[in-house]
């Protein structure tokens, strides 16, 4: 049976940036997407926002890996004309509720050792964004944006020049423990209902599965409920401005975060268009549909702080699903990110409930895949 020494499962940016770190150490290296393209979930549904690392519990996965991700994903960006821009983000404060909100944090920000990071008068906010009203505001200096599907085509033809091997539109349907690693049974699509199917060996495993990551969890055995790993799945909407022009907004701008979400953001791309949202609500299935009925809560949203903003400016978007640990109204939950050794799963790697910031935190968490993979191989 035919073996290899890692399978990643999962094309996302995330399963990107671990064979691209891997592949500079490893050989025989194998992606398997289920999907007819890479990024074509999570990865291609999102605001394509850099983070700072602000926002997260000071020593927390998310804290860590967003701050050493963003250094690595700037320095990536920059040496290989990848499209980004490093535009800075006001989260503005209308209140004295708000301002006790964005000091919180500013304190946890530099906790977090994040330097860069400033509270703004009303004065300063009008010389960086003249249409921006709020009375105060945090300034993160280090917030940007990127052009995702350049860093995955990036990231994707990186690897395959290094000799990895990706496999589009094939699913994984079972993982079996063996003496060596791991025995992977996969299933192409053939034409009818019962697809090609094949198995090889693994000697490690890394699930990079994104929204369905619980569930390659489940396949190698492990019981996603009594160890936390199940997810739910939270549908953000998108809408744009038809006429960016107007407003010629330069910077993230964003409200204080709520218990689900950031909030509903002004995001400029690298395009020169402006996006508003996302928005938060827990489903039961995967959606992409935006409901245009949405669009008057966007726009009282975003109107609070552009009140120049009409109803009428806003347009159809996109939506996203985030892979979510914590349930509806649930607790914050950090990223898994483990050998499951202790599961008696030696090198089978989950990295699990990877939503916001998992686009920033993409090399980081592939450099900590990278230290487990080299324990094993």
């Amino acid at each position: 049976m035919e073996e290899v020494n890692i399978t990643i499962i999962g094309a996302g940016v995330i399963g990107l940036a671990c064979a691209y770190l891997l592949s500079e150490e490893f050989t025989d290296i194998a992606v398997i997407e289920k999907n007819s393209s890479f990024g074509q979930e999570t990865s291609s549904r999102n605001s394509e926002v850099i983070h700072a690392g602000i926002y997260y519990s000071v020593g927390s996965l998310k804290a860590v890996t967003s701050k050493r991700g963003s250094e690595l994903l700037y320095e990536m960006c920059s040496k290989n004309n990848i499209p980004h821009r490093k535009t800075g983000k006001l989260i503005t404060a209308l209140n004295e509720e708000d301002f006790k909100q964005i000091e919180k944090i500013y304190v946890n920000a530099r906790q977090c050792g994040i330097e860069r990071v400033h509270i703004i008068s009303r004065q300063e906010i009008k010389v960086m964004e003249p249409l921006i009203e709020a009375e105060k505001a945090l300034f993160v200096e280090d917030t940007g944006i990127v052009d995702t599907h350049r860093l995955m085509d990036f990231l994707y033809h990186k690897s395959k020049s290094a000799g990895v091997i990706c496999s589009f539109s094939t699913e994984v349907t079972d993982i079996k423990k063996i003496s060596s690693g791991y025995e992977v049974s996969l299933c192409e699509p053939s034409g009818d209902s019962s697809g090609d199917r094949f198995s090889f060996h693994s000697r490690v495993v890394i699930n990079a599965a994104g929204l369905f990551s619980d569930k390659i969890a489940e396949k190698a055995g492990i019981d996603i409920d009594e160890n936390g790993y199940k997810l739910y799945y939270c549908k953000g909407q998108y809408f744009r401005i038809r006429n960016p022009e107007k407003f010629s907004i330069k910077h993230l701008v964003y409200p204080p975060p709520t218990e689900v979400s950031l909030g509903i953001h002004i995001t400029p791309d690298m395009g020169g268009g402006l996006r508003l949202g996302p928005d938060a609500s827990y489903i039961s299935e995967i959606d992409y549909t935006v409901d245009e009925g949405a669009k008057k809560y966007f726009w009282e949203s975003v109107s609070k702080f552009l009140p120049s903003l009409k109803e009428e400016d806003l347009i159809l978007d996109t939506a996203g699903v985030r892979s979510k640990l914590q349930p509806e109204h649930g607790p914050f939950r950090d990223f898994i990110i483990k050998d499951e050794e202790e599961k008696g799963l030696p090198g089978f790697i989950n990295l699990i409930g990877i939503e916001s910031p998992g686009l920033t935190s993409c090399l980081a968490i592939a450099e900590m895949v990278r230290d487990f993979v080299r324990r094993r191989l």
